[in-house]
């Protein structure tokens, strides 16, 4: 007699849980807040985090676009969540904004180990990890979190956006070659360059590019780069203004890219100048690169830049 209780027993938690996951009007529960939620995701056995602001406008009978964005070296997305700016934005104009976090290793960095160090896979990059340590596969990471957010909120697929800053900005660089079929445009913010683009870009996208004139690395100083001197720094590969970071990056992109050499620019010698390469290709209008040089900028993501950069992001969509 014990058996056939059991068996009813399981049958009635399982309708019991089924009503839980469902409101009365046979909808599921949403598995959101409006605000934030911290979500784990399984990713090569590894439970991987990441956060997601929810505005208050969002509908589940509407596609809302999502930007990411990526912290640098030692932070984590919940600090980027707090201070970026990006969740208020995300408010305001009716984004879906995600933080991920990335992996923290023990690293061999200019000659030192640092142990617990978090960082991006933006190989090749300016570190190694310790021995026996195994980067993580961070692109599978956002391929990743791109599908979970589509099985828990409408999510406009060809509106999805990527900022990076510092590591996160190399990691952003990355992702424009080997995500570009996902991503509608990406900001690169304060990025390096450690080494040649492993592959072509998967598709030719918008990228915009943007820099501080005082900015020398985490720490580092150098001469203010005069905010005359930009066209100058994007075409003389023997300037060490700015660790002649303009040069590489516009030329690795030109030649990558298809670039047509020459750039229009416009902008503020007072706030924001920018440089503007357009694709060598008439069929291809997409393909755009920006270089903005920010004045009095330090090696920081700038206040103001999250609404710059969605002003920027907003008018691009995937083909």
């Amino acid at each position: 007699m014990k058996k056939p209780f059991i068996l009813i027993l399981t049958a009635f938690f399982a309708i019991l849980t089924s009503c839980k996951k469902e409101n009365s009007n046979g909808t599921q529960t949403p598995n959101y807040v409006i605000g934030k939620n911290r979500y784990i995701i399984k990713v090569d056995a590894d439970d991987r985090e990441y956060f997601v602001h929810v505005p208050a406008g969002y509908s589940s009978t509407s596609p809302i676009p999502v930007v990411f964005m990526l912290h640098g070296t030692n932070g984590n997305g919940e600090d980027f969540y707090t201070n970026s700016g990006w969740k208020e934005i995300g408010e305001t104009e009716n984004i879906l904004t995600v933080f991920p976090s990335s992996w923290k290793y023990c690293i061999i960095e200019d000659g030192q180990s640092k142990p617990n160090t978090e960082k991006w896979n933006a190989q090749p990059a300016g570190w190694a990890p310790c021995a026996g340590e195994t980067p993580k596969d961070d692109i599978k990471f956002f391929k990743s979190i791109i599908t979970e957010l589509n099985s828990k909120f409408k999510i406009d697929n060809k509106r999805i956006y990527l900022v990076g800053f510092s590591n996160g900005g190399t990691m952003a660089q990355k992702c424009a070659y080997e995500m570009s079929d996902k991503f509608a445009a990406i900001v690169e913010s304060a990025a390096a360059m450690f080494g040649p683009q492993p592959t072509n870009p998967v598709r030719k996208l918008p990228v915009l590019f943007q820099r501080g004139n005082e900015d020398y690395g985490p720490g580092a100083t150098g001469p203010t780069a005069p905010m005359t001197s930009l066209s100058t720094m994007l075409t003389d590969s023997t300037s060490t203004l700015l660790k002649g970071h303009l040069y590489k990056f516009s030329q690795t992109q030109i030649y990558y890219f298809g670039l047509n050499p020459n750039f229009t620019i416009s902008g503020d010698v007072n706030s924001i100048l920018t440089a503007t390469y357009n694709s060598n290709s008439p069929n291809d209008p997409l393909n755009v690169y920006t270089v903005a040089l920010i004045k009095d900028l330090k090696h920081s993501y700038p206040t103001g830049a999250a609404a710059r950069n969605w002003d920027w992001l907003k008018q691009y969509s995937l083909p």
